[in-house]
C-alpha cells in the first residue's frame, strides 16, 4: 500500500472512531438523564407528602392547638401535663419516618419544635401549685405562648418547611 491509501485508511478509521464515541458518548448521556429524571420523578412526591406530613405535625404539636385538642376538663395540672407531653411523643414517634424523605435541617427544626413545647410545658407545669387544675395549666401554657414577642418557633418551623417544600416544586 502506499502512503496515501495507509493516510486515507487511518483518517476513515479516525472519523469512525469518533462518530462510534460520539453516539456512544449521547446515548450515555440521554441514558443518565433519564435515569436522573425518573429517580426525581419518584422521590419527589415522596419528598413532598413528608413536608405536607411535618407540616401537620408542628400544627399538631404547637402548643394552642394542642391544649385544644387534648384538653380534659375533669384532670389536674399534672395529669394534664402528662397528657400534653405524651400526645407530642406520639405524634412525633407517628411521623418520625418522614425523616428520610426531608433534609437533615427540615427534621431538625420539627425535633427542635417538639423539644422546645416539651420543655414548655414541663417548666410552667412545675411553676403550678400542686393542687392546681388541668385548665390552670393549660391557660398558663396558652398565656405563655401569647407573650412571646419574637414569635413562636411554631412559626418559623413552619417556614422553613414550606421555603423547602417550595424548593422541591421548582
Amino acid at each position: 500500500m502506499d502512503q496515501n491509501a495507509i493516510t486515507l485508511l487511518v483518517a476513515v478509521l479516525a472519523l469512525l472512531i469518533s462518530f462510534y464515541s460520539f453516539f456512544l458518548v449521547n446515548n450515555l448521556r440521554k441514558k443518565n438523564a433519564a435515569a436522573a429524571e425518573k429517580e426525581n420523578f419518584s422521590s419527589r412526591p415522596l419528598q413532598l407528602q413528608a413536608y405536607e406530613r411535618l407540616v401537620v405535625l408542628s400544627e399538631r404539636i404547637s402548643i394552642p392547638n394542642l391544649v385544644s385538642r387534648a384538653n380534659q376538663p375533669g384532670f389536674n395540672a399534672r395529669d394534664m401535663q402528662m397528657l400534653l407531653i405524651e400526645s407530642i411523643k406520639q405524634e412525633f414517634e407517628y411521623n418520625a419516618s418522614q425523616q428520610i424523605y426531608v433534609s437533615p435541617v427540615g427534621w431538625e427544626a420539627v425535633n427542635n419544635l417538639k423539644e422546645q413545647n416539651m420543655l414548655i410545658i414541663n417548666q410552667v407545669g412545675s411553676t403550678l401549685p400542686p393542687d392546681a387544675t388541668g385548665i390552670e395549666l393549660n391557660k398558663r401554657l396558652l398565656e405563655f405562648v401569647m407573650t412571646q414577642k419574637k414569635g413562636t418557633l411554631h412559626t418559623i418551623v413552619l417556614e422553613a418547611l414550606n421555603f423547602e417544600a417550595k424548593k422541591l416544586m421548582k
